[in-house]
């Protein structure tokens, strides 16, 4: 019979120490040696297991809890090594058991990261068999946005999207979810109408001097992401709008693909890197311009503030783009704080439901989102801390659909009994989420497009 290991002596418990995050190893042979990864997810299980902090996040935990509890020996020695992989698969890399629950992350010596732990196993899965049909296209998110945002094919897509045969085709088919929330795509790109509007450095405000604080330099280029690209192309065009309105001087990335975020979640880690040798020295070229980096998804800023530098933590570059990058809200707060954020609002936004993103909250930097909304005269916020349940691919895939509605519930039941005038999130993919789970059809408003409003812009 197994039981967790003892509690050495010094610990994390008690103390003020805040979570020291260990580089991710993944060139190294032993990172992907089978039976070294057995052991490792032996030990993590089983400590899990003593501790069961974490039931209440992700579906993982109970699967795993519930599978000590029905073997014979009701400890992680009586359960089937099948069951580890279920524990994987329902994994989605949101790190909040990393963040909020968990006492023995490093720098205590029992030294547990789960969500890197899962990675890894990904990572393994990913080596030894590849990724499924269904990973591959749901993560290739430049192909298939250049594909379906073929003018014309996008209209067609976005069409068929909508109609309950194809949706049943597509879950038959591709495993995807028949009411599961789908993008939409649009030909017209939010890089192609910013460039056309003349969203560069100095063409839409010559005259205005540019005026840095100590932490930004006061311009702004916008990696708008694949998702803001293509899919939601208002996120990156209110971006724009909202720093401009307050005296930034806005240009785009000159070229950028996926931040690898997508890739990341299914353990494809050569991939993310050939993403990373693509964007880093564009993202490079820019702050070298002087330019700081802001993005309007939550991941997407995350995947270079946090996993590229983990990736990467002797690369230079990785480092400086980590240095200069920013959430949209972090940045505005920023300029606030020397007092140079515009409060000319024109219109009050009434009662907004905010919903965190995961993402957001392991940045730590604190709630700037619904900071810049107090700002806002006669404007009122519920923020919402809890996980929608979207997390990248996994609410959409059949499998897991059921279970990503019973973790987003609660948000979902927050938003229904609070009867704001808006909901909104700053992951515009946890905002559809919410969506697909209200009982009475709304749409949400993402914070840039909220303040946008509130600006009367």
């Amino acid at each position: 019979m197994s039981s967790s290991p003892s509690k050495p002596e010094g610990g994390r418990e008690g103390s003020l120490e805040a979570p020291t995050r260990h580089p991710l190893d993944w060139q190294n042979p032993e990172f992907y040696d089978q039976a070294a990864l057995d052991k490792e997810l032996e030990r993590v299980f089983d400590i899990c297991h003593g501790c069961r902090r974490c039931f209440s996040l992700c579906n993982s935990f109970p699967t795993l809890f519930d599978a000590i509890d029905q073997s014979p020996t009701m400890e992680l020695d009586g359960v089937d090594k099948k069951v580890y992989w279920s524990v994987v698969d329902n994994c989605y890399l949101c790190d909040m058991c990393y963040m909020t629950k968990c006492p023995y992350v490093p720098p205590h010596p029992w030294n547990v990261d789960f969500p890197h732990l899962m990675l890894r196993a990904k990572a393994v899965q990913n080596r030894n068999s590849g990724p499924s049909f269904r990973d591959r296209t749901l993560s290739n998110t430049d192909l298939v946005g250049r594909l379906a945002g073929i003018p014309v094919v996008a209209e067609i897509v976005n069409t068929i999207n909508k109609t309950e045969p194809a949706r049943v085709l597509l879950e038959k088919t591709l495993g995807v979810a028949k009411d599961a929330p789908l993008p939409t795509f649009h030909s017209r790109t939010a890089r192609s109408h910013l460039w056309s509007l003349g969203t560069t450095a100095n063409a839409n405000m010559p005259s205005v001097p540019i005026t840095p604080t100590a932490q930004t330099t006061g311009k702004v280029a916008i990696f708008t992401t694949c998702y803001g690209n293509r899919n939601e192309p208002d996120l990156a065009e209110d971006l724009a709008a909202v720093l401009q309105h307050n005296g930034l001087h806005v240009t785009l990335i000159a070229q950028e693909r996926c931040c690898g975020m997508p890739k990341l979640e299914n353990g494809d880690l050569e991939t993310v890197a050939k993403l990373k040798e693509f964007n880093i020295p564009q993202l490079e070229q820019a702050i070298d311009a002087g330019f700081d980096i802001v993005a309007p998804i939550p991941s997407c800023v995350l995947m270079f503030k946090q996993e590229l530098p983990l990736m990467y933590p002797d690369d230079a570059d990785v480092q400086k783009v980590k240095a200069r990058m920013f959430d949209p809200f972090e940045y505005l707060m920023l300029r606030h704080k020397e007092g140079l954020l515009k409060t000319d609002f024109k219109t009050s936004l009434g009662k907004i439901s905010y919903h965190v993103a995961c993402h957001l909250r392991v940045q730590n930097i604190g709630l700037k989102t619904r900071d810049v909304f107090k700002l806002v005269p006669d404007t009122t916020i519920d923020v919402i801390e809890r996980c929608s349940g979207h997390n990248g691919t996994y609410a959409v895939k059949k499998e897991y659909r059921a279970a990503s509605m019973k973790i987003g519930r609660p948000v979902m039941t927050r938003v229904e009994n609070a009867h704001p005038d808006h909901y909104s999130s700053d992951c515009p993919m946890a905002g559809h989420q919410i969506e697909s789970g209200l009982k009475e059809h709304k749409e949400p408003d993402h914070p840039l497009k909220l303040l946008r409003k509130a600006y009367g812009l």
